[in-house]
């Protein structure tokens, strides 16, 4: 368990946690991250979320073989080709790679997914609203309760694939699967850029000078 629960230690320190232990994971701290995503926000308190609960390896497998086929033809030869993001060193972004690779082998071991769905339409922005919020919730009571997770969308690659591997009907969509463990790694801040770079105040690109000095993260 963490050293300490205050929301905003909890939000600066969950991180994609992709190294999980094969570990199985108490029905009752599913439970708690299930309703964490059920107290989320929806656009119209409409609740059209289903969360799927992923435990057969048998279906978890058939999932991962679309999984690696993405990393292999999309995401290891991006990371390859880009600058680490803000806030993220070089040493700690061939780190990152590893990870994600790590990741992306053990997808199907990971103890328990989450796969957190909506119904309706095809995707849009505007549906991401009310789905969204349930999977940050969820991340954030994972990490509350010690447990690591991370948010995957790569599936979507090929949404029409996995999505019947999983057994999704018609007319409801996947928006993440998150993989759900005890982690091997240990928690610790986010990396981020700073604030003052991605905030402006009254007009798109005008500084907010009152912030400058108060970022201590």
């Amino acid at each position: 368990m963490p050293e300490g629960t205050d929301v905003f230690d909890i939000m600066h320190t969950t991180r994609a946690m992709r190294r999980l232990k094969p570990d199985p994971v108490p029905d009752e701290l599913i439970r708690k991250i299930l309703l964490a995503g059920q107290a989320a926000a929806s656009g119209g308190n409409t609740q059209r979320w289903r969360f799927l609960v992923l435990k057969d390896p048998e279906i978890k497998k058939k999932v991962q073989v679309y999984y690696k086929k993405a990393f292999d033809e999309t995401v290891g030869p991006r990371y390859l080709t880009s600058a680490p993001p803000p806030g993220q060193a070089e040493d700690r972004y061939r780190r990152t790679r590893a990870a994600n690779e790590y990741l992306t082998d053990h997808y199907h071991e990971a103890p328990v997914w989450i796969v957190a769905c909506l119904e309706g339409g095809a995707p849009t922005r505007s549906a991401g609203s009310s789905i969204y919020p349930a999977v940050q919730n969820m991340l954030l009571a994972a990490r509350a309760l010690g447990l690591g997770a991370t948010l995957t969308t790569r599936h979507l690659q090929y949404e029409q694939e996995t999505e019947a591997a999983m057994g999704i009907p018609p007319g409801f969509h996947s928006y993440a699967i998150l993989p759900i463990g005890y982690p091997m790694g240990r928690f610790g801040p986010v990396a981020r850029g700073p604030l003052a770079d991605v905030v402006y105040l009254d007009g798109w690109g005008k500084p907010y000078p009152g912030i400058w000095q108060q970022e201590d993260r």
